[in-house]
């Protein structure tokens, strides 16, 4: 049996970011929180106020003997747009900022072949500019926002509505 491996990824709002992850084969967990910031524990109000540091992301516990990080860095590009780095889709601003936090050597191996693969097959018209990142201390987010698309489906699914439902379909 295989040792669970982690995976952090920031891709704008975490309530769209954890459906996807959390129906791939191989996902053991996925939680909501924050991560790359100077707070310990913040809560959402001050992550949403821009003034920690932190972004919104998700960590993934997954079992690298059913899923490896190669796809789930495949499929972390297929929910965000790489070229904005100012916010994802309607969200906007420093805390939906774009990140691969990667926690070892061949993780930050993957992720930029992955980035450079991705900006060499000139898919978009400009730059990949989500960063990658050694990963940081990650805050879990408040029981509200856990497991959200499950929880509040008509309020996840105006989310989706957002731009990032279109984005996707239309360029992957």
């Amino acid at each position: 049996m295989s040792e669970i491996e982690t995976a952090t990824f920031a891709g704008g709002c975490f309530w769209c970011m954890v459906r996807p992850f959390d129906e791939f084969p191989g996902i053991k967990k996925v939680l909501s929180g924050y991560t790359g910031g100077v707070v310990t524990n913040p809560t959402y109000e001050q992550v949403k106020a821009q003034w920690t540091g932190h972004t919104e992301a998700v960590k993934i516990w997954f079992d690298p003997a059913v899923v490896s990080y190669q796809q789930l860095v495949d499929l972390y590009w297929q929910q965000t747009d790489p070229t904005d780095d100012a916010g994802q889709f309607q969200d906007r601003g420093s805390n939906y900022r774009p990140i691969i936090f990667v926690n070892s050597l061949a993780q930050v191996q993957t992720a930029m072949a992955s980035k450079a693969a991705l900006q060499a097959r000139e898919q978009f018209d400009q730059p990949i500019v989500t960063k990658i990142q050694v990963v940081q201390p990650f805050f879990p987010a408040e029981e509200r926002h856990q497991q959200f698309y499950k929880k509040n489906p008509e309020r996840f699914a105006a989310e989706e509505a957002g731009g990032r439902e279109a984005f996707v379909k239309s360029h992957w």
